[in-house]
């Protein structure tokens, strides 16, 4: 790929991610200060980010803590930071669940609990019931994230076998009122879904999620089937009296990331589209979908002329079928780049919060030239892909994409440039 086109698509993410930058999303949605205490609470990828943002935005004296993944911590001067491990539960997480359950007890209906939620934080926040382990919330985690179900599924599911999540955290703090304040990284921009809305209610039962198991043919481990069999430690009901003076504001989302990201485009002369913020499924089948998408253009002109950058966001899925590195974004542009060979495009994909999955890197670049590139260096794609091992595919090409933490996350971010 030349330095322009990469500099170009650069430029498209750089304008998402600060679309969504903590400051500004949290300056327009701070409530009114309350005649009690001010205690904030937060998980995510993104939570340290909006915590130190919140500090400088807030008139007033403040405590509470939040909790992000390892290495996304930041300076904080009243409310205290912890790490956890992400996408698998750690010790350090239980610790945090505690904590954040401790700092909303024993609060009054004059105190207000602030809560900074975003992507990432379903992980960061294990809290299993009854006589479940962390390991059994481990080896859950590991089961969806192998399974290829949705986001929504997988939330939907992680809520019913939880201490904290679905509202839970909310429930805890009663009497006093819970403003949340959520950065979206789910498709639909449903708050209950975000980090499977630690103060949020949702609003499936265990019945859906037992359905939601079936159909997704999901293999959980025995001892949360027999969890989800049963009807103990049943979510709270979303219209429970208890969030009666509850808020929930959506302060930044992929649909606005994208449309900066467009109007940045434009700002350079290239048209730009919008397929969808809520795009779903596996990503090697969204890849080929929007590889299809660029050939028609860059072979018949339609549905869009070229020179045109297509965007688009959301959150695919990788079901994993080998034992290779890589995440879905990664896997997306390797099959993007084997559907679209010899067309004249490039492409980014990443995620917004910098990591694909568990590797260092956001995503990655393409081109049309890639994958001939990656035959003479001695690989087979279509071996890699089958492997799952996208990440070794763009490391050997130099391909790579790390911009480091971004300190938000709006879910996946994709460019496709047809000159």
């Amino acid at each position: 790929m030349n330095s322009e086109d990469r500099a170009f698509l650069t430029g498209l993410f750089d304008a998402a991610v600060q679309a969504a930058d903590p400051q500004a999303a949290l300056a327009a949605h701070l409530p009114e200060r309350p005649r009690g205490r001010t205690v904030v609470v937060g998980a995510g990828k993104g939570a340290a980010q909006l915590a130190a943002a919140f500090e400088g935005l807030w008139q007033g004296p403040v405590s509470g803590v939040v909790v992000t993944r390892y290495g996304y911590g930041c300076e904080t001067e009243h409310i205290r930071v912890m790490e956890a491990a992400h996408p698998v539960p750690d010790e350090p997480g239980l610790a945090a669940s505690a904590a954040l359950l401790e700092a909303v007890s024993g609060l009054t209906e004059d105190d207000l609990v602030i809560a900074l939620v975003c992507g990432g934080g379903s992980a960061l926040l294990p809290a299993p019931p009854g006589d479940l382990t962390l390991a059994d919330e481990q080896d859950l985690n590991r089961a969806l994230l192998a399974s290829g179900a949705p986001i929504s599924v997988m939330n939907a599911i992680r809520a019913q076998v939880s201490d904290i999540k679905a509202g839970r955290l909310a429930q805890a703090a009663a009497p006093a009122r819970v403003v949340s304040l959520i950065v979206s990284d789910v498709p639909g921009d449903d708050p209950s879904q975000v980090a499977s809305g630690p103060t949020v209610p949702g609003t499936l039962s265990r019945e859906q999620a037992r359905t939601l198991v079936r159909n997704w043919r999901i293999e959980l481990p025995p001892k949360v089937a027999d969890w989800l069999a049963g009807d103990a430690g049943l979510p709270p009901d979303a219209a429970d009296p208890v969030f009666a003076r509850n808020e929930v504001r959506v302060i930044a989302s992929a649909g606005i990331s994208l449309e900066a990201a467009a109007a940045r485009a434009e700002a350079a002369g290239i048209p730009a589209v919008i397929l969808s913020d809520a795009i779903e499924g596996e990503a090697r089948e969204i890849a080929r979908m929007h590889a299809a998408i660029a050939r028609e253009v860059a072979t018949r002109s339609r549905p869009f002329d070229a020179p045109v950058v297509i965007l688009s966001g959301g959150e695919t899925t990788v079901t994993l079928r080998g034992e290779g590195r890589g995440g879905r974004n990664s896997e997306f542009l390797l099959s993007l780049a084997l559907a679209s060979e010899g067309l004249p495009f490039a492409a980014l994909a990443a995620d917004t919060d910098g990591i694909d999955g568990s590797e260092s890197n956001a995503g990655a670049f393409t081109d049309g030239a890639a994958m001939a590139r990656l035959r003479e260096a001695g690989s087979d794609p279509l071996a890699l892909l089958a492997d799952n091992d996208a990440y070794t595919a763009f490391e050997r090409l130099g391909d790579l994409f790390a911009p480091g933490p971004t300190g938000t996350n709006v879910n996946d971010f994709r460019a496709i440039l047809i000159r």
